[in-house]
């Protein structure tokens, strides 16, 4: 995602994640730990496993259907136990070079990076911001984050799940990192946006796909081929699911409310066993206007849920995009009253971004769509389970804001194999109709999933202070449904991901400097720690700056019930910490060759391999931002311990040099984000968002932050740095990791 470096108070027109817009009263951690934990939590049971077409593992789900719902069918079989793997490379050191630092054995090239032509008649980057805003419909994004590798059939031109020789990439690009590389001298100056180079930045956001080919040259994109295709701020979209026609959607653009244009702000991502690509709209109040008095045009209904997404009136977007002209591109991003109804504005344009929207990769033509059933709110990303034939398709959800919940979507339709290929039509037939969970925690390491369904659980017409029509307004203001029902407020959900074959739920929780001391009476938007944010410590920077809070985060992990789908147990599988911290901070027990800070990115590979991902501000006095490589334990293998302040929490087992340990080290001023393998487990490739980005840049002196990626083999390069996508292969053609 975008940087999320030390946490500090914004001005009111930039959107801060991390700024409080949930004023209910649901309880934190604190409040629900008023007992403590008494005794040892008892973490029993399991999730049994089985073959499953594709992806293997398993995961026992169903829809609610009421607010006691039946448990779950028994377990399948498992299969026999895989091999057991083994982390074999040696760490790398802790370093602020310019470059991508791996093990030794290990390549490093560019598959592509901000700018790149994808088809043959548009000229390569040039260094100098002069590529036409148009190009970039068929350039390389900006801000490269979340992505997926789909295997390509060289026989139906499809979906390919055991292929790793030529594939499709597809590759978020979260958000313009202007002024760096984008724009000729940086982003113009005023208070109206320059017409052009707004209309590049709304290309350069969105998604590319493009194939990809591994053959004795290496790993390259292959320029010109016909799969490769931008989806950008500007793409027309479909709505399906329970909001598709509802009047809050309703636009200029499309009055029966059945369309929109542009995915926004796209961090993390998901994928479908049947082979489409979930893209997932986040930060998107970057882009969204609201007018001083607009609340005098609106309802109170309206103002309630614009003030709980973040736009109250009288907020300017960061990028000003509303500014630069009257045409729909421009006018669009402001959501304020200007019509004589939604018909005839776009005072809803901010009901339309902040889903989860299906890509078909295999099909250039078909039309993105914006799944409402799985709700709306900041999606950090869409992470499915494993998928079993003849049960429901799941997939965990995080709200990547302060106080926000985590989320579940369980399928109405139970999984059939034979839909592989199918693309749109599966995932209308997946995806349109089901059930959304959200959860609750409770102090002895048990949770609840509370379903979030119109007439169940107190969402009806009379609820207070927020009364819900029916089910599109249920998943329209889906944080406002989680208010009501009393789901356990977090402290930003970032990246999940999902164990293959144990089904265990891994999330991390970057970092919070808005944490007090226990003793502590919290103002503002300052909370006390809890027991799944327990740490409240100070941390020092370059000897001097201290960083109180919970500076270096951690990542919490949970585990579905084996029978019964509403119940779940957690506990906090790493801690972030400096070696050298105290061992009530450093509780995982970090080591030179593990220490990490604001974990964020996280992906299981097919072996089980957990790949940690940091964006990082609070140990980049020692190290540039950097990918660990795992093997987990599972949920209930630490114990109870008392965390720096003195909550208690449960902690999983410490981590150890075999079970943890440093795979790689970005280049200067970056975020190492998003990550995909092909199924042989020999191409692993990643993003290097923004390097650079804490540097104020010279244009006519050619002075960056970083010049990556010409630094990357040239270390006198003095070319601007731009956003990239990174191949790592062995030199000796094995297997990643081990």
């Amino acid at each position: 995602m975008s940087k999320q470096h030390d946490i500090v108070a914004s001005p009111v027109n930039e959107y801060d994640e991390d700024n409080v817009v949930n004023p209910s009263s649901n309880p934190h951690f604190d409040e629900i730990l008023a007992a403590r934990l008494s005794r040892r939590v008892a973490l029993k049971g399991g999730i049994s496993t089985t073959a499953a077409a594709l992806l293997g593992g398993s995961i026992l789900s169903a829809c609610g259907g009421s607010d006691d719902p039946a448990p779950a069918p028994g377990p399948a079989p498992a299969p026999a136990p895989a091999p057991a793997i083994k982390l074999g490379f040696t760490a790398v050191a802790k370093n602020k070079n310019d470059l991508v630092t791996v093990p030794d054995g290990y390549n490093v090239s560019i598959l592509h990076a901000l700018g790149d032509p994808m088809h043959y008649g548009d000229l390569s980057w040039q260094d100098d911001g002069s590529e036409s805003a148009d190009s970039y419909n068929r350039r390389i994004g900006d801000g490269h984050d979340g992505m997926y590798w789909f295997g390509l059939s060289d026989t139906t031109g499809g979906f390919q799940a055991d292929r790793s020789d030529r594939g499709l990439l597809a590759v978020n690009h979260e958000y313009v990192v202007a002024p760096y590389a984008l724009h000729p001298a940086g982003r113009s100056t005023g208070a109206a946006r320059n017409a052009t180079e707004v209309e590049k930045e709304i290309y350069a956001h969105g998604v590319s796909i493009v194939e990809v080919k591994k053959d004795t040259a290496g790993v390259s994109m292959v320029r010109g081929s016909r799969f490769n295709r931008r989806i950008t701020s500007a793409t027309t979209m479909d709505f399906t699911g329970p909001a598709r026609g509802n009047a809050q959607l309703a636009t200029l653009f499309s009055t029966g409310a059945t369309q929109t244009r542009g995915t926004n702000n796209n961090c993390a991502n998901g994928y479908t066993p049947w082979g489409t690509y979930l893209t997932c709209e986040e930060n998107y109040l970057n882009v969204i206007s609201r007018a001083a008095g607009d609340d005098a045009q609106r309802s109170a209904k309206e103002i309630i849920s614009l003030n709980r997404y973040g736009l109250p009136q009288n907020r300017k977007s960061p990028y000003l995009w509303d500014t630069a002209g009257v045409t729909d591109l421009f006018v669009r991003w402001n959501s304020s009253v200007t019509g004589a109804a939604a018909t005839a504005d776009y005072r809803n344009t901010i009901n339309t971004f902040g889903w989860v929207v299906e890509i078909d990769p295999f099909n250039p033509d078909s039309t993105p769509a914006k799944r409402t059933a799985l709700g709306r709110f900041n999606h950090e990303g869409a992470w499915p389970a494993p998928a079993v034939a003849g049960k429901p398709i799941v997939i965990y959800m995080g709200d990547d804001s302060r106080n926000e919940y985590i989320y579940k979507f369980v399928s109405k339709a139970n999984w059939d194999a034979s839909d592989v290929g199918k693309g749109m039509a599966a995932g209308a037939k997946y995806l349109d109709e089901g059930t959304l969970y959200v959860a609750k925690f409770n102090a002895d390491g048990t949770g609840t999933w509370v379903e979030l369904t119109f007439g169940k659980n107190g969402l009806t017409s009379t609820a207070t202070p927020y009364a819900f029509a029916d089910q599109a307004d249920v998943v329209i203001n889906a944080r406002l449904a989680g208010d009501l029902v009393g789901a356990t407020k977090m402290d930003r959900p970032e990246w999940g991901a999902v164990h293959p074959t144990s089904a265990e739920v891994y999330m991390t929780l970057t970092n919070n400097s808005n944490r007090v001391a226990t003793t502590a009476t919290p103002t503002g938007s300052q909370l006390k720690p809890d027991a799944a944010n327990p740490r409240y410590y100070v941390d020092v920077k370059n000897g001097t700056t201290q960083q109180p809070g919970n500076p270096n985060g951690h990542i919490i992990r949970w585990k579905e019930d084996a029978t019964d789908v509403t119940k779940m147990t957690w506990d906090i599988y790493l801690f972030g910490a400096q070696q050298d911290a105290a061992a009530d901070v450093n509780l995982s027990g970090l080591t030179d060759v593990n220490d990490f800070s604001s974990p964020d990115g996280l992906y299981f590979d097919k072996r089980g391999m957990l790949w940690i991902q940091t964006d990082d501000g609070a140990y980049t006095d020692v190290t540039n931002c950097m990918m660990l490589a795992a093997i987990p334990g599972k949920v209930g293998d630490g114990a109870k311990v008392t965390a720096a302040g003195g909550t208690a929490t449960i902690a999983g087992a410490k981590a150890t040099a075999d079970t943890v340990r440093r795979f790689l080290v970005g280049p200067k001023e970056c975020e190492i984000t998003g990550i995909a393998m092909t199924p042989d487990n020999k191409t692993l490739f990643f993003n290097v968002q923004h390097p650079g980005e804490d540097t104020t840049p010279d244009f006519a002196g050619k002075s960056f932050g970083s010049y990556w990626p010409s630094s990357q083999t040239d270390a006198n390069a003095r070319k601007r740095p731009r956003s990239a996508t990174v191949v790592i292969t062995r030199k000796d053609g094995g297997e990643i990791g081990i």
